[in-house]
C-alpha cells in the first residue's frame, strides 16, 4: 500500500478516476476500461498497474468462451478521505469488505459455465 501522498496524486488523474468510478460496481476488461476513458490501452495498463501497487485495485484472470484468459479489474475501496490540517494533511481509505472464500468459489465457478 502506497501512502497518502501517492494515493492523493494517483486520484488526481483522470483515468484513474474513471478507472476507479467505471469498476466500482463490476469489474472492467482493459478493453472496457480504455473505451470509457477514450484512451489508448497501453495508457490504461499504466493506470491500472500504478492502481494495483497501491492496493486501490485488483485483478481477476477470466477465461473467454474461445478459451483465452484476460484480466478483469475491480476497485478495492469505497472511499478516500483527505482530511486537511495546519499541519499538513492525512489521506485515508475505506476499503470494500473482503468477499466469503465460498462466496468468491460459487463465482468464479458460475463465471465458468
Amino acid at each position: 500500500m502506497s501512502d497518502g501522498e501517492d494515493v492523493v496524486d494517483l486520484i488526481g488523474d483522470d483515468y484513474v478516476r474513471t478507472i476507479l468510478a467505471e469498476t466500482r460496481e463490476s469489474p472492467k476488461s482493459v478493453e472496457a476500461l480504455s473505451e470509457a476513458c477514450d484512451a489508448d490501452p497501453s495508457t490504461i495498463y499504466r493506470r491500472v498497474e500504478r492502481l494495483e501497487e497501491a492496493g486501490l485495485l485488483t485483478d481477476e484472470q477470466r477465461l473467454d468462451p474461445g478459451g483465452h484468459h484476460y484480466k478483469e479489474y475491480d476497485a478495492a475501496l469505497d472511499a478516500v478521505h483527505v482530511h486537511v490540517r495546519a499541519e499538513g494533511y492525512r489521506v485515508d481509505i475505506d476499503f470494500t469488505e473482503e468477499e466469503e472464500p465460498a462466496d468468491r468459489f460459487t463465482r468464479l465457478y458460475e463465471g465458468f459455465k
